[in-house]
């Protein structure tokens, strides 16, 4: 049905757009949890709202993750400069923190564990291409950034492009597929230098194939492209 898988491919390759040059620089920088981490602190975000009582779908929502990635992106920035010898282990206890802070809000939740199913999983098959509009503005602003600068960013500019593009696609795709969409592309191609174009065409394959397997065999989604992005 191309009215279903239409939304989640166009949301895949929106993903992809700054997910793979980015991960291409994280693989460089040698950060490799970085969006695990950022993706868990947006995620956080998302879940202290509704613990606030905020629509997940909304714009405030919304809000709560950018300004909690945002926080996130900081504060490792921070650390970067304080502690650059010691960045990969503070990522993943910032990980980790984020990770069990979910778990603690979510404790009393009836539904606390669809909430974090979806988070991690995602929902890629109830895209609408309404919800695409905003995430391709800002893929748009990313991409052009990232042009303007000629792919050369340090501190700041870098963590804080880096939790945008993450709390735009956390929200589409999950925890798990954030995370694949930047790491298994860039991996893929590393012996191949700089040629993004590869890496492009490893994640689309990697997508569609995923989506149209899911589809077939009545499997969720998210965790079926991640399966065939690492095949």
């Amino acid at each position: 049905d191309a009215g279903i898988l239409g939304p989640a491919c166009a949301a895949g390759l929106l993903v992809l757009a700054t997910h793979v040059p980015l991960g291409k620089q994280v693989l460089a920088r040698g950060i490799i949890f970085i969006d695990l981490a950022i993706a868990q602190i947006a995620g956080l975000g998302v879940i202290l709202a509704q613990a606030l009582g905020v629509d997940e779908h909304g714009f405030s929502a919304q809000f709560a993750a950018a300004a909690a990635a945002l926080f996130g992106a900081g504060l490792l920035a921070w650390t970067d400069k304080r502690w650059p010898e010691r960045q990969e282990p503070l990522i993943g206890t910032l990980f980790v923190l984020a990770a069990t802070g979910g778990l603690l809000l979510l404790a009393n939740n009836p539904q606390g564990g669809e909430h974090l199913k979806d988070l991690l999983v995602g929902q890629i098959l109830w895209v609408n291409y309404a919800q695409l509009i905003p995430v391709a503005l800002l893929s748009a602003v990313i991409l052009g950034l990232m042009r303007w600068r000629r792919g050369r960013f340090n501190g700041l500019w870098f963590y804080g492009l880096f939790a945008l593009a993450i709390t735009a696609s956390v929200q589409l795709v999950g925890v798990y597929l954030v995370f694949a969409s930047l790491i298994v592309p860039a991996l893929g191609t590393v012996s191949l230098g700089r040629r993004l174009g590869a890496a492009y065409a490893i994640g689309v394959a990697g997508y569609v194939s995923g989506l149209v397997l899911s589809a077939l065999l009545d499997l969720p989604s998210g965790a079926m492209i991640v399966w065939t992005l690492v095949g």
